[in-house]
This record gives structure tokens, sequence and C-alpha cells, in this order.
């Protein structure tokens, strides 16, 4: 685990991801030079929390959104509503206790043990507990 690339702004965890080895983390305060992130210029959560002044997803008000990561990814969802409810540092404790459990992050490619749910709250309590 790299914790001090934290939670990307969309809710996905930088902090474990394996797919970009050259990632800085997309919450660096003030970073310009994006070459080493493929995904920068379309990411909508990205550029929506920027706009809004938030540091992610989790600080914004608006309730129900389906932007870009959110229409189809309950992990990003879940680790969003888990930030919101109990912290920043609760979610980067647990991921960090789960995957010392074996809790694999990416499996195959960027699917792991944390995208097998359709429900967000299942989602937090398989965070919660390493448990489903």
């Amino acid at each position: 685990m790299k914790r001090e690339l934290g939670i990307a702004r969309c809710g996905l965890a930088c902090c474990l991801c394996s797919e970009n080895k050259e990632c800085k983390g997309c919450r660096l305060d003030g970073f310009k030079d994006l070459s080493w992130c493929k995904d920068a210029e379309w990411c909508e959560n990205r550029k929506c929390c920027i706009a809004k002044g938030v540091a992610g997803c989790w600080a914004c008000s608006e309730s129900g959104c389906e932007k870009g990561l959110f229409k189809d990814k309950i992990k990003a969802k879940g680790f969003t509503e888990y930030v919101r409810r109990f912290g920043m540092e609760a979610l980067l404790d647990r991921l960090e206790i789960n995957e010392q459990n074996g809790i694999v992050y990416h499996r195959e490619g960027i699917i792991g043990d944390y995208d097998d749910f359709d429900d967000v709250e299942e989602l937090i309590k398989f965070i919660q507990t390493g448990k489903r």
C-alpha cells in the first residue's frame, strides 16, 4: 500500500492501484504536468471536483450523482460514501487492514475483490469487516 497516494477525487484507491506505476495520485496539490496520467483529461469526476473547489466527491453536496465513474462503478460510489460517513483516515486504515488480510484491490486488470458488489451498503459492510 502506498498510503501517501491516498484516495482519488472520485473515491478510487490510488494507494492500492497497480495500474500505473508512474501515477502520483490525482489529488496531489497543484500538480500541472499530467503527462504521467492517461486519464486526467477525460476524468469527469476530477474536473468536477476542481471546478467546485472540493477535495473529492465525498465533499460535494450533490446527491445521487451519476457523473463519470459513478455511472457504473460501485467501488467509486462505495469508497466515496465510506469517506463521507467515517472519514478519509478510516477508509485508508480499513483498506490497509484488508490488504494485510488478503483482500486484493486489482486481481485481474483493474478488477478485484471490491468490485463484485451491486449495492453500496454491502460494499461498505465488506470494507468494514473484510467479510462477505
